[in-house]
């Protein structure tokens, strides 16, 4: 899978590309992973991609031209390869596991991160096919955004991870938060791994694996056990 990300900060990227499975995703070619600088795009000397908004107000918002050209640069031309092209937005649908799984089968992604006070409305008219938020607060860019897409996506492409049956049992991929895990030691400053988990007994623990996985559901997210 292919993401491209625009941004105005491409050097937030570096350590997060550089670490754990994206790492591995990249090396073994499953990933593809290009962070393009918004500013290589801007018409001026001063690589300016900013400018206040018509009409007055606060702050500054991402011009068109530069977002334009960067989009195009990532689709390979004007004419180019179609892409979904995600703005990263307080004002955009919510993230969930359900859309990460929808995203997992797209052969390329471009991610804009938002900055400032938005982006001009012209941007979402003319480019984008989607606005996601990561939740109901707000960021100071899309930059984090676009990390969690990446990293909730990536883990869902066969291969990604060292066992796939890893990304299907978790939470919120059932429907459920997970289940409590424990490993060694049995025992540990007095507190002890239940005793059914040490039994070798398989149809007994994964039935107090349902069971705990929806007692947590009630006790932290009692709307997942309504849907």
């Amino acid at each position: 899978m292919r993401f491209d990300i625009i941004t105005i900060f491409p050097e937030l990227f570096q350590g997060v590309l550089d670490c754990g499975i994206l790492r591995r995703a990249r090396r073994s070619g499953i990933l593809d992973v290009r962070v393009v600088s918004l500013r290589d795009f801007a018409a001026d000397r001063h690589r300016q991609v900013d400018d206040r908004p018509y009409g007055g107000g606060e702050g500054m918002v991402l011009m068109p031209g530069p977002l334009f050209a960067a989009v195009e640069f990532c689709r390979g031309g004007e004419n180019g390869r179609k892409a979904q092209v995600v703005l990263l937005s307080p004002q955009g649908r919510l993230w969930s596991q359900e859309m990460a799984t929808e995203f997992a089968a797209f052969p390329h992604a471009i991610l804009i991160c938002g900055r400032y006070e938005g982006v001009d409305q012209r941007v979402v008219d003319g480019l984008v096919d989607r606005e996601v938020s990561i939740g109901d607060f707000i960021l100071t860019g899309g930059e984090i955004p676009a990390m969690v897409i990446l990293d909730t996506v990536v883990r869902l492409l066969p291969g990604a991870l060292g066992n796939q049956e890893s990304a299907v049992n978790e939470s919120f991929c059932t429907g459920l938060l997970d289940y409590p895990q424990y490993t060694r030691p049995a025992e540990f400053r007095g507190m002890s791994v239940p005793e059914v988990l040490i039994s070798g007994d398989h149809a007994r623990i994964d039935q107090w694996r349902k069971e705990r996985a929806l007692q947590k559901t009630r006790e932290c997210r009692p709307e997942m056990v309504k849907k």
